[in-house]
């Protein structure tokens, strides 16, 4: 015997069923901190993120494994000087970071990119500049984190020698002369390398490409500019060793050091500049910090639009 089925009762909708739910947007009454705040905020970020702070464990192991090779020659040298009773320290303050420039060259060219490549690939600059920084504050706080970054990693070495010279009983006036001098040294490079390496980084969004060109203009330069130098004292042509420095940022600065702040040229020689070819040594470092400036406000003021 069939059973008949009641048939559904339809639904309908009605005007109290109905619900809009306006949350709309609440008003921030809080402190606006401006520019100054969101310029000092990426500085510290930009220069934490180059030692890896903040990021995967992978991102810290370069930069940290690149500051132990820069510190461990100078604690060497430290432990020779204390147990040989040594009356001097094995290498002048203004001469470690010339030796140490291969280490110095592969931390800005695994950094730089670092620092603004992603922005660039991910196209997140312009979200910088939305409000309230602006292309210069940006370019400012990558500028200082970066060569901040460079001048740790380049003054602790010479920290690590000036407190080894202190404990071995060195003089104590001179050994705070030489690691004022190379303090000096180190922070003419770190503006130097930190504007070079931005530059050529900033002009593609490829880590890759940014890392293989940094190396090629810092590390070859400084291959051709030498070689040249040494062909130049085989031939008898010392007046020109420190005009072919200009060409090599490791070289300007071992002139600027060797012309002004008494240090021995690592040139082929030891020809150091004459007070003149000094001064365009100074000159040329200068010009290139601040045209290195220009060039990075010029690029982010494209890619910022």
């Amino acid at each position: 015997m069939a059973v008949e089925r009641p048939l559904p009762t339809p639904v309908t909708s009605t005007g109290d069923q109905t619900r809009i739910h306006n949350i709309g947007y609440r008003s921030y009454d809080g402190p606006r901190l401006g520019r100054a705040y969101a310029r000092r905020s990426l500085y510290s970020q930009s220069l934490r993120g180059a030692y890896g702070l903040g990021r995967s464990a992978k991102s810290k192991v370069l930069p940290m494994l690149l500051f132990v090779v820069m510190c461990v020659p100078a604690a060497i040298m430290v432990a020779v000087a204390v147990a040989t009773k040594a009356k001097d320290l094995p290498v002048d303050y203004t001469r470690y970071a010339i030796i140490m420039q291969a280490v110095i060259s592969l931390y800005v060219a695994s950094q730089a990119p670092q620092a603004v490549s992603r922005d660039l690939r991910f196209k997140t600059v312009p979200l910088y500049f939305s409000r309230p920084i602006e292309t210069a504050d940006y370019v400012r706080a990558k500028y200082a984190a970066l060569a901040s970054a460079l001048f740790i990693l380049t003054a602790a070495p010479l920290l690590v020698l000036y407190v080894g010279a202190l404990l071995a009983k060195l003089d104590f006036a001179d050994q705070t002369k030489g690691f004022a001098e190379g303090l000096v040294s180190v922070a003419l490079l770190s503006l130097l390398f930190a504007g070079i390496g931005l530059v050529i980084a900033a002009v593609t969004p490829r880590r890759g490409f940014g890392i293989a060109a940094v190396i090629a203009v810092l590390v070859i330069s400084y291959g051709a500019v030498s070689t040249l130098q040494a062909i130049a004292d085989v031939q008898d042509s010392s007046g020109a060793i420190p005009w072919i420095g200009l060409f090599s940022p490791i070289t300007l600065i071992d002139g600027v050091q060797s012309a002004f702040l008494g240090a021995t040229s690592a040139a082929p020689g030891g020809v150091a500049p004459g007070t003149g070819a000094g001064i365009v040594h100074v000159l040329v470092v200068a010009g290139l910090v601040a045209a290195a400036y220009g060039l990075l406000l010029r690029r982010y003021r494209k890619v910022g639009l």
